[in-house]
């Protein structure tokens, strides 16, 4: 199989957008956040929007599984499966409006699952790790991944992830080695343990064997797997990034803000270095075929002219950043707090999300029938965030 992301080569309309050879959604880790991720999916769906290439880190691969491993048809009830499953156990308990009384709830609902497990996900171990044999899987992690591998089977078709339309990409990092790396459709075959080695998360999970090595959640290294799409982008892309923790946010009150924001700054500032950085290469990319461009045609036909346009060469890329707001009552349990009314609450959110960017369509639909790249927040602003501009590059050569 050819390392290139599945593509029709054509521009497909929609009734939002015009869409360009590739569409592509990137899935970050956030465990029980990842409901929210599922709601933008939802959104997408409905407004025909077809992805071609989906990558994921940690829940997102699990998210980007689903959608790989099932057609269209099916795609949106075997989200619903997994995440009804996830919040089958808990309990919910009438509330009655206040922000202390629903924190309270939260943080239970959080102790029940850090105590009992999640179905179909994972369950506590009988015997903690400082008393198990040394090597064991007992020994290196609090809690049995071996519900997930089994939930993956059932709704996952292996052979479509593999062979069909939709490529995949997840992340995950090799223990001993230290070193990062993406499992990709386009060169290798797929199965549960790829996905279960990108969020296999210490010292909650056990690591994961491939192959005679062993892996660790890919968030480690990196939350986001937009370099990955970035390196292999062969055609006009739009990006759908869907982000479960913001990069800004008001200042720590309490130690559960602290908590909070520690996971927020570690997961989301990658992320946002990566976007930004990626816009900022094509800007300078720019200034240099714009400066070519100004040169007599001997010099730009020049062995050194052409190495450095080769060098410069760019396909337009969009990049539609989506993302999570967390509710005032959500702490630094957010993540893994699974319980049925949290996890509708987040897929409701994603679906407005969507809702919300449609409003502003107009805009990215202009940039790709321009073949401009940018980069959009369309939770924040309608305006997009372009690369350097080009005239002001020019001046500082």
């Amino acid at each position: 199989m050819a390392d290139a992301p599945p593509s029709r080569r054509r521009r497909r309309d929609c009734a939002v957008l015009p869409l360009p050879d590739t569409v592509a959604l990137v899935l970050q880790g956030g465990g029980a956040l990842g409901s929210y991720q599922a709601g933008v999916i939802e959104g997408l769906e409905a407004n025909d929007i077809e992805i071609d290439w989906v990558a994921g880190i940690s829940i997102g691969a699990i998210n980007a599984a689903l959608i790989a491993g099932n057609p269209p048809e099916t795609r949106l009830a075997a989200l619903h499966a997994f995440w009804d499953k996830l919040g089958s156990s808990l309990p919910s308990f009438p509330l009655f409006g206040s922000t202390q009384e629903r924190e309270f709830v939260h943080e239970w609902s959080a102790g029940f699952v850090a105590l009992t497990g999640v179905p179909g996900f994972f369950t506590p171990r009988l015997v903690q790790p400082q008393f198990a044999t040394p090597g064991t899987p007992g020994a290196v992690s609090y809690y049995d991944t071996s519900p997930l591998e089994a939930t993956l089977d059932e709704l996952v078709d292996w052979n479509l992830v593999n062979d069909g339309p939709v490529r995949l990409s997840v992340g995950a990092v090799d223990i001993e080695s230290g070193n990062f790396r993406f499992f990709d459709t386009a060169r290798d075959r797929i199965d549960a343990r790829h996905i279960m080695a990108s969020g296999a998360l210490p010292p909650g999970f056990a690591p994961v064997e491939i192959e005679g090595r062993y892996w660790w959640d890919g968030g480690l290294v990196s939350n986001t797997p937009l370099t990955h799409l970035l390196e292999h982008q062969d055609g006009e892309m739009l990006v759908f990034q869907i982000d479960l923790f913001p990069s800004s946010a008001a200042l720590p009150k309490t130690i559960m803000d602290v908590i909070a924001r520690e996971k927020e700054i570690r997961f989301s500032s990658r992320t946002r270095q990566v976007s930004q950085m990626a816009m900022h290469e094509r800007g300078e990319r720019e200034a240099i075929r714009d400066l070519l461009d100004l040169l007599p045609p001997k010099l730009r036909h020049s062995r050194e002219a052409r190495t450095l346009a080769r060098f410069a060469a760019d396909k337009p890329l969009n990049l539609v950043q989506l993302i999570y707001r967390a509710n005032a009552w959500e702490g630094g349990s957010r993540d893994y707090e699974f319980s049925a009314r949290t996890m509708r609450e987040h897929w409701a959110a994603g679906h407005y999300a969507v809702t919300h960017a449609k409003a502003n369509a107009e805009i990215v639909a202009e940039n790709i029938a321009t073949g401009k790249s940018a980069a959009f927040d369309l939770a924040l602003s309608a305006a997009p965030a372009p690369p350097p501009n080009s005239a002001t590059m020019k001046e500082a050569i």
